[in-house]
């Protein structure tokens, strides 16, 4: 049986670097990986390793869902403590909550996710950058879905709000914006 990491591995590549501790030196509740690659040559992969044991509530559906977090970076441009310090932020979030973060929610907005950038929200999606199989893996103690944190500025967490995230996700289709890109413009709603 392919363990988390080995699914993670096989599409992002060799894990880089990884954190285990806070920025105040104590343990985390689960670690946070960097991978070698990412979507393309220019970018990264950070996942959480270890959200997914940890069973959170659906609040929509009542089922309970193991998931792990991703987020794809500049792969210089974005500081990785920077990166891993938000992986942790909305981990963190979610087991707080016990509720995991669904296709279509939004975190935030809340200040740039880094400076100089108008992105200022997370958007939870599928990664829809890699096979469809990448989506889900199937763990010992059910499945793990993988939910990419995509930044967006406020201006598209309002239209998510008003318009609903399947309107969003139409626009990201039809505009192609490089949702890699930390530093991109807002699309035209």
């Amino acid at each position: 049986m392919t363990s988390l990491v080995e699914h993670f591995e096989r599409v992002l590549g060799p894990i880089h670097a990884g954190w285990s501790l806070d920025p105040d030196g104590a343990e985390m509740p689960f670690q946070i990986a960097r991978f070698s690659g990412g979507s393309d040559a220019g970018s990264v992969g950070y996942a959480t390793l270890g959200l997914s044991r940890y069973p959170l509530l659906s609040p929509t559906s009542g089922r309970t869902i193991r998931q792990e977090l991703l987020m794809l970076v500049p792969a210089e441009s974005v500081a990785a403590d920077r990166v891993a310090s938000l992986l942790l932020q909305v981990g963190s979030m979610a087991l707080a909550r016990q509720r995991p973060l669904l296709r279509g929610n939004v975190i935030g907005p809340a200040g740039a996710i880094v400076p100089t950038s108008v992105l200022t929200a997370l958007y939870v999606t599928m990664p829809v950058y890699f096979a469809d199989e990448f989506a889900t893996f199937a763990g010992a103690d059910g499945d793990v879905l993988v939910a990419w944190l995509v930044p967006i500025t406020t201006g598209e967490a309002d239209f998510i709000a008003d318009r609903g995230w399947d309107a969003f996700e139409d626009q990201l289709v039809e505009q192609d914006p490089d949702l890699v890109d930390f530093h991109r413009s807002g699309i035209k709603l």
